[in-house]
């Protein structure tokens, strides 16, 4: 099976061709560097992203509050983690770091603030 990928790693932006089968990768096509091949194995095996998104802040001087993750997470649990980020509401005062959620779906990643909320 083929598959075409950008690689996003570096500022080359190679496209990679991907040859495998199953779990098992023939080839990788196209890559300037080695940390194309790591990453065109990485995101045909084991696809994983980063989320930034908004959580609600009561009491604040602004309505959300943004957030990410400390790390990436496999693109399969990515809903599962939204699922998480969309119920929480946090009181302010909030601090940049604050981590909001730990260990989010027992991933081993937390949701951080990556903004102060002042209490309003």
């Amino acid at each position: 099976m083929n598959k075409t990928l950008t690689c996003v790693i570096c500022p080359n932006g190679c496209q990679l061709t991907v040859d495998y089968e199953g779990v098992t990768i023939q080839s990788v096509e196209g890559a300037l560097c080695s940390k194309g091949n790591q990453y065109a194995e990485q995101e045909i095996l084991d696809p994983k992203r980063n989320i930034a998104s908004s959580v609600r802040v009561t009491g604040g001087k602004a309505p959300l509050v943004s957030v990410r993750l400390t790390g990436p997470i496999p693109k399969k649990k990515i809903f599962d983690v939204m699922a998480e980020i969309r119920a929480l509401s946090v009181d302010a005062p909030v601090e940049i770091g604050q981590v909001l959620i730990t260990d989010v779906s027992g991933l081993g990643q937390d949701v951080i603030a990556t903004k102060r909320i002042d209490r309003i």
